[in-house]
């Protein structure tokens, strides 16, 4: 699990990087992070059919078929605590382009917790997009990226003095991150 988290935080780690290097260049970019943490107790439980059925903070019930991936289903009990935390990250960032070429990636890493710690496990999804600034067009606040593909689109500039900071030949680069994390937690305690 210590090896997926440090993996995770690495991939995360990617567009922190990029916009150093731009920060220093002075090229536009942006980024934003969201956070959700959902909790929801599980007030049924068919460990035959892999059904659980969970109750969220407002009441709401809803029961979900298992898949194979879901291991240790013996360890879960009507009572327990499913905790999830989702991240989701976008960066935006203009890099000189320096010879380089638009382009796309991504990367998956999963796991699961030590059979020494409760029942859980992390995913997380990096992608990476890159499009090559073919023509800004100050005077209609314009620009248009070629993706790679041959489809050249053109945008309208949120802020058109970015423009000013970037040229014909730049790259545009796209990372997106997702991950959630899952862990069972015990019945709180009812004395």
């Amino acid at each position: 699990m210590k090896k997926l988290i440090v993996t995770t935080l690495a991939l995360m780690l990617v567009a922190p990087a990029v916009l150093a290097q731009a920060e220093t260049q002075d090229k536009p970019g942006i980024a934003t992070t969201q956070t959700v943490t959902m909790s929801a107790q599980i007030v049924a439980l068919d460990k035959e059919n892999r059904l659980v059925t969970l109750r969220g903070p407002q009441g709401n019930e809803r029961t979900i078929k298992l898949g194979d991936e879901v291991k240790r289903l013996d360890e879960f009990e009507v009572g327990d605590i499913v905790v999830a935390d989702y991240v989701q990250e976008l960066v935006i960032q203009v890099v000189a382009g320096e010879g380089m070429e638009p382009g796309f990636g991504s990367v998956a890493a999963a796991g699961r917790a030590p059979e020494t710690e409760r029942p859980g496990g992390i995913v997380a999804e990096t992608s990476v997009d890159m499009a090559k600034v073919v023509e800004i067009d100050l005077e209609n606040q314009t620009f248009k990226l070629d993706w790679g593909d041959g489809d050249v689109e053109q945008y309208v500039a949120r802020d058109p003095e970015n423009l000013k900071r970037a040229e014909v030949g730049d790259l545009v680069v796209v990372t997106f991150t997702e991950a959630l994390a899952l862990q069972l937690q015990e019945a709180p305690n009812q004395e």
